[in-house]
């Protein structure tokens, strides 16, 4: 039998990931503007602990794609464009056509009632005209989705790919409208789920997706645009 007496206790947070948790709060809550620099020092500073967790936890954000590392120059929040939008939604189809072919193989059952619940609270924000909290709940609504097809694997992959399209809306959110169609085109895929209506399904998930490149994508242009002639977005 292999000994673990080497292995150090297992810690339930550790510094590190509680700045980086903080930080990646930061850039998809939009007070991190996408190309702003993030300095070990001065983060450092401001959490009041040495640079070693401050560097741990950009490195964790670099590999989760919410900053990049620029030799001789330093670590920047990323700047997504609009091949970068398309290809995020892209994976993020392929992840959730696959979550669903396995919730229809398996039998969605109980599985679904995480799905549901987050429905029912995004028609109840969009009732009460809560729009930051219906774009919230939408992305919710896609993680439940993935995470009721029992793949952790799948759902580790859909919480990155979240993670990038939360940059994409908190860069984008004065010009990104939320309409009160997107909540029933939620309430069509969860009915289509249910019914196990596959031909459906797949039609409606790649309409929203579809839909969701063309709004980020136009709103980035337009948000551009204001740029170019002095104004902001």
């Amino acid at each position: 039998m292999p000994s673990f007496d080497e292995f150090e206790p297992v810690r339930r947070e550790t510094t590190a990931g509680i700045i980086a948790d903080r930080i990646r709060g930061g850039i998809t809550g939009g007070r991190f503007q996408p190309g702003s620099q993030l300095g070990e020092t001065e983060l450092a500073i401001q959490f009041q602990v040495s640079r070693g967790p401050v560097r741990e936890a950009l490195q964790r954000l670099i590999q989760e794609g919410l900053l990049e590392s620029i030799p001789n120059r330093g670590v920047f929040v990323v700047e997504l464009g609009g091949a970068d939008i398309a290809d995020i939604y892209l994976a993020r189809s392929a992840v959730e056509h696959a979550a669903v072919a396995a919730l229809l193989r398996d039998g969605a059952g109980d599985a679904l009632k995480g799905v549901e619940l987050v429905l029912r609270r995004m028609e109840s924000a969009a009732r009460n005209r809560r729009w930051t909290a219906v774009a919230d709940l939408d992305l919710q609504f896609h993680q439940a989705l993935v995470a009721a097809s029992g793949s952790a694997r799948l759902a580790r992959i859909e919480s990155t790919l979240l993670l990038e399209t939360r940059l994409c809306m908190a860069a984008l959110q004065r010009a990104y409208p939320i309409r009160e169609d997107i909540v029933s085109e939620h309430r069509q895929i969860f009915d289509a789920l249910s019914s196990r209506d596959t031909a459906l399904l797949e039609r409606l998930i790649d309409t929203h997706m579809d839909d969701a490149v063309k709004r980020l994508t136009h709103a980035r242009d337009d948000a551009a645009g204001r740029l170019a002639e002095g104004g902001t977005t």
